[in-house]
């Protein structure tokens, strides 16, 4: 296998004879002439029909065996996963999307390990249209291992964007909108998790903005993945004073509905607390992110930290957000305040908090979420829960310093 496959970008060549369109727009996948085939002797090739040709390059990732494809950039506006799914019994799922500002992911699940044994990108020279091929082959254990040795870091989502400069002695609130980019978080007909908490995040950004003495940084302002560990990263670049994380999930198992607050714990408070959080961590490795360097010792401290030093003002910040929503005609969750293992609660001295501001797998729920004027009725509840908190927590820092 040429060492080219892996860890470089691929730039088709051939671009600069393409005259017959305007290549300054982004490259469209077509989905009519785009698949996945299995074929002869255990290989599966993936085939996408583009508009022009475009810089990509292509990895795979273990637990679980995926193909990963990032673009610079590409449109799946159009494109179905389970058109391209059509034709393929060794890919289990595939998902596309915007990764970070000016680059596209790809990310297939193969059902067994897979490496690619050929990679082109022919160009048309007098349209400029190209066509992306990807032919895979099984692999045993000790193949697919080394193809997953590169020189480069496929977290890419790290951090969208450089840390927003914060003014000194500001009160700093960090908003994560749940999910965005490749992974879309709960889905339920066109509406998706990652939409509705952006549109909810940049409303409670402005109201909190308005408020004045108060500074407000996203995780995401776009439709773009941000890593979990890349969540937590940039609080502590701008030296946030609390953390809020906003969702909408949907449980496949038990009831869940309402708003429901949940804080850091190493044990979750009971069986759809801890799915949850399992969703939550999958999430990135859905998005293709390489989680081999996770230390969990490290994370099984930081949460010990957060318990004894960070806890109280967390705990605090729950009740005032559970008590704004629950006065502002919630509906709330029979138990609004739960507990289970969120990797991106896990700072240990900021306080930090996750908010299912309803469930997308409730009837009740998906309709309050797809209302305006709900929804703004709780992002005003949410913006009096943080302010009030806020004002408590500074009134007791004195007292907490002696």
């Amino acid at each position: 296998m040429r060492a080219i496959l892996f860890g470089i970008l691929m730039w088709a060549v051939g671009l600069c004879a393409a005259t017959a369109q305007d290549l300054s727009g982004l490259a469209r996948v077509e989905s009519a002439q785009s698949g996945i085939e299995d074929g002869w002797f255990d290989t599966t090739t993936l085939t996408l029909s583009l508009s022009q040709g475009v810089p990509f390059r292509v990895f795979v990732l273990d637990e679980p065996a995926r193909l990963v494809v990032d673009f610079r950039e590409v449109d799946f506006q159009g494109l179905r996963a389970d058109a391209l799914l059509g034709g393929t019994e060794r890919v289990d799922d595939i998902r596309f999307g915007t990764f970070k500002p000016g680059w596209s992911r790809l990310v297939a699940d193969l059902s067994a390990p897979m490496v690619p044994r050929e990679i082109e990108m022919p160009v048309d020279t007098a349209s400029g249209r190209a066509t992306l091929r990807i032919e895979m082959t099984e692999a045993d254990a000790e193949a697919f291992a080394a193809a997953t040795t590169r020189a480069i870091d496929p977290d890419w989502g790290i951090q969208a964007a450089a840390p927003p400069q914060v003014a000194e002695d500001s009160f700093v609130l960090v908003i994560d909108p749940g999910h965005g980019g490749v992974d879309p978080g709960a889905v339920r007909d066109t509406t998706t998790e990652k939409d509705l908490m952006l549109g909810i995040g940049l409303a409670l950004r402005d109201v909190l903005r308005r408020s004045g003495d108060i500074e407000v940084v996203m995780t995401r302002d776009t439709d773009v993945f941000v890593s979990l560990p890349g969540r937590v990263a940039l609080a502590h670049q701008v030296g946030a004073d609390a953390f809020l994380s906003l969702h909408a999930d949907a449980l496949s198992q038990g009831r869940a509905r309402g708003a429901t607050v949940y804080t850091l714990s190493d044990q979750a408070s009971d069986e759809a607390s801890a799915q949850l959080a399992a969703q939550h961590d999958r999430a990135d490795i859905l998005a293709g992110v390489d989680l081999s360097g996770t230390d969990d010792e490290v994370a099984t401290v930081l949460m010990d930290l957060a318990r004894t030093e960070t806890m109280p003002r967390t705990d605090t910040l729950a009740t005032a957000l559970i008590e704004a929503m629950d006065t502002a005609g919630g509906p709330m969750n029979r138990r609004p305040r739960r507990e289970a293992g969120f990797s991106v609660l896990k700072s240990a001295d900021i306080p930090s908090v996750l908010v299912e501001v309803g469930f997308l797998s409730d009837e009740r729920d998906l309709a309050n979420l797809r209302d305006p004027v709900w929804r703004a009725v709780m992002v005003e509840a949410l913006a009096a829960g943080i302010l009030q908190w806020r004002d408590d927590d500074l009134a007791l820092q004195p007292l907490i310093r002696q």
